[in-house]
């Protein structure tokens, strides 16, 4: 049987024991709400009014920024707040209170598409006071998976009808309908394209071997010497042109052709100043409106004169227009013709003088 000391001192063990374990638990609670600042530590309590609780429930995270600040520690139904009834009551660390505003929204987003609800505090463009104990934030309207998915709808049967159009296409492609179709399905086009295939393979196969004029200009040398042949020739060319020498170097390099040409361009505009000033012919012919009239009276006579010569007036007229007077004409013509050749051929026959002496 166990001695009186050796039972106190196993109390005593088992005493230090619990004591241990109660401050482990203690160590254990702080570092568990460390992200709100302890046990212990000062808080506030904020609420909101939403729509929708969207899945929320009690004891998930609030944060700010992004950053965990507090818990929601209850959530309730207050039909009076129609058209938001659903109130969330959060504690917030009094230590974070001077991120917070009295214009600060709130929003119930979730951590994923699938994750748990919790409530963000955004004071991005919040410019407030600091809110006081048990004061109302605003909430955001930000969508839940469910607006989310509601709203993907429209674009999920968009898609739908898109696929729907591609296996039309495909069926019309496969049942040779249509040019691709033909083009797809007709083996006949299939060996011709082979064919073209086969003939270009033969075409380059001639041209690498040096065959056919194509051939001669990729293998033959003599292409190249003549090239190179021309390429010099020309830098010849472009050398003596630099130098001054010939025709075109005088042009590019010789002062007197720029002189003369500057001197003729004088001349020219010094023309031109004269014509529209009325000097010389040209100028009255430009400025002065009698001469003008007077030219315009000759071209009138000329056209009068051509219009009766055209409708056979006057001998010039019936000339152009008469047969008869231009049969006439061309007889007299062939007489004096035939007088002249019997007057070379025998001019004793036309120049007999008989003289009578009474």
């Amino acid at each position: 049987m166990p001695s009186r000391k050796e039972i106190q001192w196993s109390q005593l063990k088992v005493g230090v024991l619990v004591l241990v374990a109660m401050a482990v638990l203690i160590a254990l609670i702080f570092l568990m709400s460390g992200s709100t600042g302890g046990l212990f530590a000062e808080k506030i309590v904020l609420r909101s009014y939403f729509p929708n609780a969207a899945n929320l429930k009690q004891g998930a995270p609030v944060t700010l920024e992004g950053v965990t600040v507090g818990n929601v520690t209850h959530i309730r139904v207050v039909p009076s707040r129609e058209p938001s009834p659903v109130e969330v009551v959060m504690k917030v660390g009094a230590e974070f209170k001077d991120g917070l505003h009295t214009d600060s929204t709130t929003s119930i987003t979730q951590a994923g598409v699938l994750g748990d609800s919790y409530v963000d505090i955004s004071s991005e463009n919040a410019k407030g006071p600091a809110p006081a104990n048990n004061a109302e934030l605003k909430a955001a309207g930000t969508p839940s998976i469910q607006d989310v998915i509601g709203t993907s709808q429209s674009s999920i049967q968009d898609v739908d009808k898109l696929v729907h159009k591609l296996e039309t296409l495909i069926d019309t492609l496969n049942s040779r309908h249509g040019t691709i179709g033909e083009f797809i399905n007709d083996p006949e086009l299939y060996k011709r394209l082979l064919r073209i295939t086969d003939d270009f393979h033969t075409i380059a196969s001639s041209i690498a071997d040096g065959k056919g004029s194509l051939g001669k200009l990729v293998k033959d040398e003599t292409v190249y010497n003549h090239l190179n042949s021309a390429v010099e020739h020309l830098d010849q060319i472009t050398a003596e042109l630099d130098k001054g020498n010939g025709s075109m170097g005088k042009l590019l390099h010789d002062d007197a052709l720029y002189n003369n040409l500057n001197a003729t361009v004088r001349s020219t505009h010094e023309l031109v100043v004269g014509i529209n000033e009325g000097r010389g012919a040209l100028g009255k012919l430009a400025k002065d409106p009698d001469f003008a009239k007077k030219l315009d009276d000759t071209v009138s006579h000329l056209d009068e004169l051509l219009r009766d010569i055209d409708e056979g007036k006057g001998t010039l007229g019936q000339l152009a227009v008469n047969r008869t007077l231009y049969d006439h004409t061309d007889q007299t013509m062939e007489q004096a013709r035939d007088f002249l050749k019997g007057f070379r051929e025998n001019p004793k026959k036309y120049l007999t003088i008989n003289m009578k002496i009474f």
